[in-house]
This record gives structure tokens, sequence and C-alpha cells, in this order.
């Protein structure tokens, strides 16, 4: 029987019975109530195409069944979360990257084969799409740290590098991106050296909101909703991050303390980003609070 008691972890449980799709329904039951990963793996299984990658709206903010980078790249951040990026599923997941790639072997954000279908109006699509450290970085670094080895990593690897070492401006989104990378990448000594830099950059470009009681003085990033603002738990999933480093314990928990308050009244965690459809909304609030107690919960935060 689902939790009924009125701890963060039972209402978060009432909202995803509640409101979630049967993908989201099923990662819950795996990461807090001893759900298998076959029953994760199936449903993920819908949202895959012949061609070796995710479409289907697999990412809310994408609709239609073209297969895209972006639902790619979901679907094997949920493959990860289960243990599960390795073998022929991995194999052909790379074959769509290789497919799709641009010529400097990384990923474009979107593939003009989403024209046609209903798309976030924030995600442009064009014809010939450049590779996006935003869609590579996270990829490359996540099946490095599955130890995954395939000939398209090569090239995307010393664009991610070529990307993350480059960076002078940027934006909360990206350097996520830059950090996912630098977190999987095998040079750890190199990872090191460029995240110390992106810390810098992000403390000294005030990508990061650092006092919480002080959300209104740190500015929102151009193009993003207001209040789209990130907070160190943003960049620090999990203790093991090199974005650790970037701020102090107070920081961290400061930050951990926000994200803890923010649940809603319904159980369920808000969606920051902006909003241009009901039924993405819909769905957007359920990973959101699927990735809230993940990092709550990678923090030693109790969830009752």
């Amino acid at each position: 029987m689902a939790g009924t008691g009125t701890s963060p972890l039972n209402r978060a449980e009432q909202f995803i019975w509640l409101t979630a799709r049967v993908l989201e329904q099923r990662r819950f039951a795996h990461h807090f109530l001893e759900g298998g990963a076959d029953a994760v793996e199936t449903a993920l299984a819908a949202y895959l195409n012949e061609d070796g990658g995710y479409g289907h709206g697999l990412e809310p903010d994408l609709r239609g069944p073209v297969s895209q980078p972006l639902h790619t790249a979901h679907a094997l951040n949920v493959l990860d979360s289960i243990g599960r990026c390795d073998g022929l599923r991995v194999e052909r997941i790379c074959r769509f990257l290789t497919e799709v790639s641009t010529k400097e072997g990384a990923l474009p954000a979107l593939l003009p084969t989403q024209r046609g279908y209903p798309a976030a109006p924030f995600i442009p699509i064009v014809d010939h799409p450049p590779a996006e450290l935003l869609t590579t970085g996270p990829v490359v670094g996540l099946l490095h740290r599955n130890a995954v080895w395939h000939a398209w990593l090569f090239r995307a690897t010393d664009f991610c590098w070529a990307a993350v070492e480059a960076l002078e401006r940027s934006h909360p989104y990206e350097i996520e991106a830059a950090l996912a990378f630098l977190d999987g990448a095998p040079d750890r000594a190199r990872a090191e050296v460029a995240a110390d830099r992106l810390g810098r950059l992000v403390r000294d470009q005030r990508l990061v909101v650092l006092d919480p009681q002080r959300r209104a003085e740190y500015p929102v990033a151009a193009g993003y909703a207001p209040g789209e603002q990130h907070f160190p738990y943003d960049y620090v999933r999990t203790p093991d991050s090199l974005a650790r480093r970037w701020f102090t314990d107070e920081e961290l928990s400061l930050s951990l303390d926000h994200l803890a308050a923010e649940q809603q009244a319904d159980g369920g965690w808000p969606v920051t980003w902006r909003q241009w459809a009901p039924g993405t909304a819909l769905e957007g609030r359920p990973l959101v609070t699927l990735r809230a107690l993940l990092t709550l919960r990678a923090h030693g935060r109790s969830l009752g």
C-alpha cells in the first residue's frame, strides 16, 4: 500500500502516483520502494525507436515520435540510474549518436527532424544545428563513468575538452553540462584543473544563488524564466562531484535546506523553467521531484 504519512517521502510518493508517467512511477519505485530495474527498463523501452534513439516526448519539452539527442541523453541517464548502462543497449545508442553527430563528432541539441512536431519555443529548430556542449557533455561524461568504450567517444571527448577549456562566459545549464563531462572524464588531473577554473567562473559571474534568503539579489541568466536560478545543489548533485569544492559546507547546507523547503503542498517540487504547454509542465514536475529526492538522499538528508 502506498505510504500515507506526512513525511517528505510519503508526500512525494502520493504526488508521483497521482501525476507521474509510468516511467517516473517505476523509477520512484526502484529508488525508494525496492522496485526492480527490469520494470524501469521496460517502461523506458516504450520511447525507443528503430534507429536506436529515443523520442515520443521522453524529454517533455520535445513532443512527437522522432529520435532526438536530448531524448537519448535522458534515456542514458535512466539506464545509468538503474545500473544498466552497458552491453547491446548502449552499443545501439552509440550507433545512433554516431549517425546524428556533426562534423566535429559531437551532438547538436535538436535535429531538424523535429520540424512539424511541437517543441518548446526556447529550443530553436534549424537546418544545420551546431554541436553543443550542453548536449554532448553529459552523454560523454556518463559513458566514461560507466567505462563504455566506443569509437564515437574519441572525437566527442576531444570536442568536450576544447569546449570546456574555452568557456569564458556561460550560463548555469552549460556549466552543469561541462561539470557532467568533467565528473566522468578519464583524465582526472586535467578534469580537476578545469573544474577549479569553472568554479571560479561560477562565483565570479554569479551563476549560483549562495544565500537563498537573498535570492532576489542574484541575476537570472539571459533567456531564462523569472526565478529560474541555480543553487549549489544544482551543481553538487552528489558529494563526490568535482563541484563540491566550489562551495563551503555552510553554502551547500543552506541550499539543501532551501531544496527541502521547496516541496509543495501536493508533495511535488516545482518546475522553474519556462512552462509553455500544460502537458509538459505536468510531466516535468515528477522529474523534478525525483531529482530533488535523490539529491537530498545523496547528501544524507532524512526523507522520513
